[in-house]
């Protein structure tokens, strides 16, 4: 990776001065004039807005309808420094995304309020975005996050074709935020500078209030959505086959493999991962987050696989399957995972319209429960079972959360919209039960120490009950091995 430039002056109109070091001199005036010209037009004239731009902008006159004659301020985001002079890999915030369809660093959506004749109000949206790099002063080749360096931006003209709002230069924005009078909320966490820029018109709770009605908004999802968290579940069953299908070299290796492969899938057909992928093989499997992934893979084992691909427009799958490394469960291994099926079952079925929200987390917990009292493993009878909580030493966790852009979607939104909620149709979540038990657990026979499984799916709610995205992958502890069995051939 060669070393970038440091610019002193990357926003005016006087010629950039490139720093001197080991390598090259400071820049003659010749190369100087010499790079401002010879570069042919590469305007794009013909873009067609993106596909989801009509659902964009509902959502902006939604945003507008609840904050009335406030100025509303949503950045993207920054780059973050992962060492020295290198950053990590750029991601729009939610937010962001969601209400513009953009997902360039720095951009930041301003409604800006109005009144009309009639004395409604509204508000005026503009996308403040980096135009594209100037070859007058040096900035394209200079910058170290010029286009020469970095690729090509879009123009503002471009930007305004594409998300069908006005652009401006965001460069100035901030002097412009820190000036302007009225009431303003602001999007927090992103954007440093914008925040500086308003620090003495906003308060924590009022922003706040903003997050979370975002947060809120995106519980029920449009067409354009449900249709990319189809997208992505679809690349990671396909993700779920590669990783199968090399099984023997991951045990040849380690579970690195096993995460290098179903990455390889995200990359080409998506954005990225949706998150961390969990590749726990044996007792690794009863950590709920283990994302070393650093471990060995051996035959007679258990992998548990959670794993999205993320789509070029941020949505994720989360998917989960515990499969047997060699292709068969043993005896043990697969009456914990029937167990755990029996619950997913009881937790899908509970999911459809009019249900409190927290109904399939009680089913399933149930099915788990009465399992444990079955084995010996705690004292029933199942309702005191229940009402202790003792299942969970062995359940752990929740059994789902709302999906969508973030994996654990609408994750600021109020209790009583979303836990203590109702479900709607639209709404996407993820059903996933799962039993761990850990491998210095003395309250469990020994045979069960070091299991974890883990089955997880996406489900759609519908106007009549609910639709799995994931269903295309097995569930069942037969329709496992079979499926293996096909893909190793």
């Amino acid at each position: 990776m060669t070393e970038q430039p440091a610019p002193e002056n990357p926003e005016g109109d006087e010629p950039i001065k490139q720093r001197k070091n080991g390598l090259y001199p400071a820049v003659s005036d010749e190369l100087a004039e010499n790079m401002k010209s010879g570069w042919a037009d590469t305007e794009q004239r013909d873009l067609r807005p993106i596909p989801q731009a009509e659902q964009t902008a509902r959502r902006r006159a939604e945003l507008s309808a609840r904050f009335p004659g406030e100025r509303l301020v949503i950045p993207a985001g920054n780059l973050r420094t992962r060492s020295n002079d290198t950053e990590y890999a750029f991601r729009a915030s939610t937010e962001y995304a969601y209400l513009t369809g953009d997902q360039t660093q720095d951009g930041v959506l301003v409604l800006e309020p109005t009144a009309s004749p009639d004395g409604q109000k509204g508000h005026d949206a503009t996308l403040y975005l980096l135009p594209r790099s100037s070859r007058e002063n040096g900035e394209f080749w200079l910058d170290g996050m010029g286009e020469l360096w970095v690729g090509r931006r879009n123009s503002l003209a471009e930007a305004e074709r594409l998300y069908g709002l006005p652009c401006a230069d965001v460069r100035k924005l901030a002097e412009a935020l820190a000036a302007a009078t009225g009431p303003v909320r602001v999007v927090r966490g992103h954007d440093a500078g914008i925040e500086a820029a308003l620090t003495d018109k906003v308060t924590a709770e009022r922003d706040e209030e903003l997050r979370v009605f975002i947060s809120e908004q995106r519980l029920v999802k449009d067409e354009f959505e449900i249709g990319e968290l189809q997208k992505a579940v679809d690349s990671t069953v396909r993700g779920f086959e590669d990783v199968v299908k090399v099984l023997d070299k991951a045990e040849a290796t380690s579970e690195r493999y096993i995460e290098g492969t179903f990455f390889l899938r995200a990359r080409v057909e998506g954005n990225d991962i949706g998150y961390g992928s969990i590749c726990a093989a044996g007792p690794h499997a009863t950590t709920l987050h283990w994302v070393r992934n650093d471990g060995p893979v051996r035959s007679g084992e258990l992998l548990l696989l959670d794993a999205g691909v993320e789509t070029h427009t941020l949505y994720t799958a989360d998917v989960t399957r515990t499969l047997p490394v060699n292709g068969r469960y043993t005896e043990l291994q697969r009456k914990i995972y029937d167990a755990v099926y029996e619950a997913q079952e009881a937790g899908i079925a509970a999911v459809k319209p009019g249900a409190k929200y927290s109904e399939f987390h009680d089913a399933a917990q149930r099915v788990l429960a009465e399992k444990l009292v079955e084995w010996g493993l705690v004292e029933g009878p199942v309702e005191r079972v229940l009402e202790l909580g003792l299942q969970r030493r062995w359940t752990l966790h929740g059994t789902g959360h709302m999906l969508g852009m973030d994996v654990h979607d609408c994750a600021v939104a109020r209790r009583e919209t979303y836990v203590e909620g109702v479900l709607e149709p639209g709404m996407v979540l993820t059903v996933e039960p799962g039993l761990y038990f850990q491998a210095d657990d003395l309250t469990v026979p020994e045979e069960y120490r070091g299991i974890g499984v883990r089955i997880e799916d996406d489900i759609l709610v519908t106007e009549d009950g609910n639709r799995n995205l994931s269903d295309a992958l097995p569930r069942t502890s037969a329709d496992v091995e079979a499926w293996m069995a096909a893909l190793k051939g």
